[in-house]
């Protein structure tokens, strides 16, 4: 097997000599030290890559570290297994014992042949083994700690100013409003501050969407209220849509209608006394006890609860076979809808949602707005589907700045009425600025003219009952960029032929399947979900192989796949920055930075662990962690979800002007009509080009649901 220094003359023909000599005693002087080809990629890949001139790829250099560390460990095991030296001269023992002085040791000398020289600088050799030293001391104390116990994350807390009035009439049960007023209150997470003296003042009956960047507090903001922790009049019922129904024997529609525990616990009394009467174990009492029940029963309407509830599911995507499945049937993503469903059904006094449309594909949105619309309690709801919330929202409040800014209408009122208050702001803090220079220019110039000095108090004074104004705090802009600095090829670049795919050969998810992309496809997939959209994805991407039919990709072509489920492929013990590190070895942490700081995870974000850091901002980790590759071609699946608008529309202005291709799955109907110059519907086991776009298959759905009577 050829040894290091071989296989660094071969691939290296141009080699400098200092150059080479450094690399050679860095890998024998510290092979042992090098536990994994990484480690070796850390130490020397940087360097290699350099000295190629960029003329080989990250790959080819950690394939030839690859088997330098093959070589370094089977040189060691040599060494393990024979010890031995060969000598250049025989030794005469009797000479050397002559004279012989204790304290000197004499293997080196014998050891090192006649005209041995070391080729490597010493000084580059101590300063290397150095830096190997304090990377693997490092390593060491970084495993130790994560080994000392599992990962504890910071926690949110709530507090807020006591009210005599309120508590008195908490108390008295003289409280019957269900208007919700929570005045004074501060949250936060862990030791940083997300609201400070914030008001919140929900009117009953009105629909409102809160909104903000990603990382602000929406959700923490939602827990602190469905948890009690922020004073909620105990009258009000509140529901949040947070975790997803258990699985186990329950029907979905018998899961729905159970949330109503007024009626099931009339109807189970109803039946109980009922099988009391025919048992001939009456008291005489049940049957004035049955009548109560059965006025009560009507009251409530519960008849009508079977079919109500039929209709919310039936409006959430589940179709009569699946409305009698049991709940342990359906994945996580059915489970989410089905507590919505549970919610929406039990009607709560104050309903929270986070983010409802990232379980919805566009069907199920379309009619989720139509049902809230006619919603007659009282609805917070953090959203960024500009559309969802145009439909449904009455108010929107806007966090920012560690406070709640309340505005009347829906999103597109709120960003006119927003936009003229910070011009508005912007004005008087600039018109006041100029007024306080003018009578500060007075005031220095006659400071010491005692003429004008009763002038100069009054002036003074004034300057002091000015209210302080704060310029207008901007929103930093989002940015993001996607890198394509690769040549441009020729068709055909993606291509699907008469492609059959199932999982079960008795039920085909395509048939006869034919699709073509090229480098300046904007392709939006919706369908229902179950459809096959992700589906069509992986075989698009190789992952799956068609059943029938041929799969063509250009051999140019670099795919990358942002998923739904990101955040299931990304590690949460540790940070961003680590992340990048593991997934692409051999570059500086500042070149990891520079990347996570592209898609806004910067500065103390980038070495938090990733579990702390928002749903939005772990999107944003698993989108540098998609880029740093640099592909020529874009699969992306929900890449909105938890994205906040201002990065959405980051998203889109980046992906108009990159220059590769881009398939993507969306349900946010402003994305699509940003980005996608195409539509494709997936449904009935192929997909169908849509030549009228979105507004084209929204007038479908909304038919069909006049059809079918969901609405």
């Amino acid at each position: 097997m050829a040894s290091c220094a071989d296989i660094l003359r071969s691939e290296f023909p141009d080699l400098d000599g200092e150059v080479f000599a450094y690399v050679t005693g860095i890998l024998h002087g510290s092979g042992a030290d090098f536990e994994s080809v990484d480690e070796l990629v850390e130490a020397v890949g940087e360097l290699l890559r350099e000295v190629s001139q960029d003329a080989k790829d990250d790959g080819a250099i950690r394939e030839i570290c690859q088997r330098l560390f093959n070589t370094l460990q089977l040189d060691e095991g040599r060494a393990q297994r024979c010890s031995q030296v060969l000598l250049d001269a025989p030794i005469q023992l009797s000479q050397i014992t002559d004279g012989y002085d204790a304290s000197v040791d004499l293997l080196p000398g014998l050891l090192l042949k006649r005209g041995q020289t070391s080729m490597v600088n010493a000084k580059k050799l101590e300063k290397a083994e150095a830096r190997l030293k304090a990377k693997q001391d490092k390593r060491m104390e970084r495993d130790s700690l994560k080994s000392s116990g599992p990962l504890v994350l910071e926690e949110a807390s709530a507090s807020q100013a006591a009210s005599k009035k309120e508590t008195r009439m908490e108390s008295s049960g003289k409280n019957k409003s269900y208007d919700v007023r929570i005045e004074n209150f501060d949250v936060s997470f862990g030791e940083r501050v997300l609201l400070a003296g914030a008001d919140l003042n929900l009117a009953f009956g009105r629909r409102y969407g809160l909104v903000g960047r990603n990382g602000l507090g929406k959700t923490t903001l939602l827990k602190m209220i469905a948890s009690r922790s922020l004073r909620i009049p105990s009258h009000i019922s509140i529901l949040h849509v947070e975790q997803e129904v258990a699985g186990d024997e329950t029907p979905a529609l018998q899961s729905v209608l159970e949330c109503d525990t007024t009626r099931e616990s009339l109807l189970r009394e109803e039946r109980d006394l009922t099988a009391k009467i025919n048992a001939g174990r009456g008291e005489g009492t049940e049957g004035a006890r049955l009548s109560e029940i059965y006025a009560k029963l009507e009251e409530i309407e519960a008849d009508k609860a079977p079919a109500r509830a039929s209709v919310i599911l039936a409006g959430l995507g589940f179709n009569a076979k699946m409305q009698q499945q049991t709940t342990k049937e359906f994945s996580g993503g059915w489970r989410m809808r089905l507590a919505l469903a549970r919610a929406l059904f039990a009607r709560p006094d104050l309903l929270l949602l986070d983010e409802p449309t990232n379980m919805l594909d566009v069907r199920a949105i379309l009619w989720l707005e139509t049902y809230l619309q006619t919603w007659q309690s009282t609805i917070l709801v953090v959203s960024h589907d500009r559309n969802f919330l145009n439909a449904v929202a009455t108010d929107i409040i806007h966090l920012h700045s560690q406070r709640l800014d309340t505005y009347r209408g829906d999103f597109e009122n709120f960003m006119k009425i927003k936009e003229e208050r910070l011009k508005n702001q912007q004005r008087e803090y600039e018109a006041q600025q100029q007024y306080r220079e003018h009578i500060q220019v007075f005031i220095d110039r006659f400071r010491y003219n005692a003429n004008r000095a009763s002038q100069v108090q009054s002036k003074l004074k004034l300057l002091e009952k000015l209210p302080e104004l704060k310029p207008v705090d901007k929103e930093s802009e989002v940015i993001m960029k996607f890198p394509d600095g690769f040549e441009k090829f020729s068709p055909p670049i993606l291509q699907l032929d008469e492609v059959d795919f199932y999982y079960d050969p008795s039920h085909y998810i395509f048939r006869s399947l034919s699709v073509s992309a090229d480098l300046e496809s904007r392709i939006c997939v919706v369908g229902e979900n179950g459809a096959g959209k992700s589906t069509m994805l992986k075989i698009l991407m190789g992952e799956l192989a068609p059943v029938r039919g041929i799969r063509h990709a250009h051999r140019n072509l670099k795919i990358g796949y942002f998923s739904q489920h990101h955040v299931d492929q990304l590690d949460l013990n540790i940070s961003a920055v680590e992340l990048l590190a593991r997934k692409f070895p051999g570059k500086t942490e500042e070149e990891y930075r520079h990347q996570l700081g592209s898609y806004g995870v910067s500065g103390e974000l980038a070495v938090r662990p990733v579990a702390s850091l928002s749903g939005g901002q772990k999107s944003r980790v698993a989108f540098a962690q998609m880029t740093m590759s640099c592909p020529n071609f874009y699969i992306l699946d929900e890449p909105t979800n938890h994205l906040d608008m201002e990065t959405i529309e980051a998203l889109a202005k980046a992906l108009n002007k990159f220059r590769g291709g881009v398939i993507l799955v969306s349900h946010d109907e402003r994305f699509i009509r940003l980005v996608c110059q195409e539509l494709w519907v997936c449904e009935n086991t192929t997909v169908t080009r849509i030549e009228g776009g979105f507004d084209q298959y929204r007038d479908i759905l909304k038919e069909q649901f006049r059809k079918e009577g969901f609405l």
